[in-house]
């Protein structure tokens, strides 16, 4: 199957993470160049670009969740090498949003969540807006966004995690009405527990054996599954999907 991205260009956020990076592998086998957005792992960004092939496929570049400028200079960056952004992968996401066990919802105080819950959901708002006008400009676009199943399904303590990430959702099936007719599709893609190299290091082998029994297909999702759905939605094969919400968690 053609995926028609040949040469497009593809802004990643947080492209050093593994989901991340098995997108960005998974985009530049379809000979998509690609913008690598990294908040802190310079080194892994430019390794990743340099295997991605370099110069005129893949650059790295500096873009910080908290740092509002630096969203508006990676758009710029990929504007200025390649003439505007055709696909954008929004994965990037400060850390926190975890409720300590010990402290019921209603007692953290702002101070704890505020900037996490306004942080994250500014910058994605901010990074969309940033990427629309070329892709208008152009008549086709792909906006995928990284949601979770937590905000399906829930999960203790993740309150504040949940409300960035439904939000995702309220924004796609929003923004559709905004992009009618201008051939340009947004989505988002909800992982479940992913067995990235950081998640298979630190989850006790009990527990691992548990969430498999517990997931339908008898297995977790690897990074390259994700990378597969996120692909997909933001290629030329998807056609007529926009709007939705994509888990990727093995049928939880």
């Amino acid at each position: 199957m053609n995926l028609g991205l040949d040469r497009r260009t593809v802004l990643l956020t947080g492209a050093t993470g593994g989901i991340g990076t098995a997108v960005a592998r998974a985009y530049a086998g379809q000979g998509a160049r690609l913008a690598l957005g990294y908040a802190h792992r310079a080194d892994e960004a430019r390794q990743l670009a340099a295997e991605l092939g370099g110069d005129d496929r893949a650059f790295a570049v500096r873009l910080r969740i908290d740092e509002p400028d630096s969203t508006e200079a990676a758009v710029a960056a990929a504007t200025a090498r390649w003439g505007g952004v055709d696909v954008l992968v929004a994965g990037a996401m400060m850390p926190g949003g975890l409720r300590p066990p010990t402290a019921r919802f209603e007692e953290l105080p702002p101070e704890e969540w505020a900037r996490f819950v306004a942080d994250n959901t500014a910058h994605t708002l901010r990074t969309v807006q940033l990427v629309l006008p070329a892709m208008r400009r152009s008549g086709w676009g792909r906006v995928v966004l990284l949601s979770s199943v937590v905000a399906r399904i829930g999960k203790p303590g993740r309150e504040f995690y949940g409300a960035v990430k439904g939000g995702l959702h309220g924004l796609v099936r929003s923004l559709v009405w905004d992009l009618r007719d201008t051939g340009i599709l947004v989505n988002t893609v909800s992982p479940g527990l992913t067995l990235t190299p950081a998640v298979a290091a630190a989850l006790p082998p009990g527990r691992r054996a548990g969430e498999e029994e517990a997931t339908p297909t008898g297995r977790l999702s690897t990074p390259d599954d994700i990378a597969a759905a996120v692909l997909f939605l933001g290629s030329a094969a998807n056609g007529n999907i926009t709007g939705e919400d994509l888990a990727v968690a093995g049928g939880r």
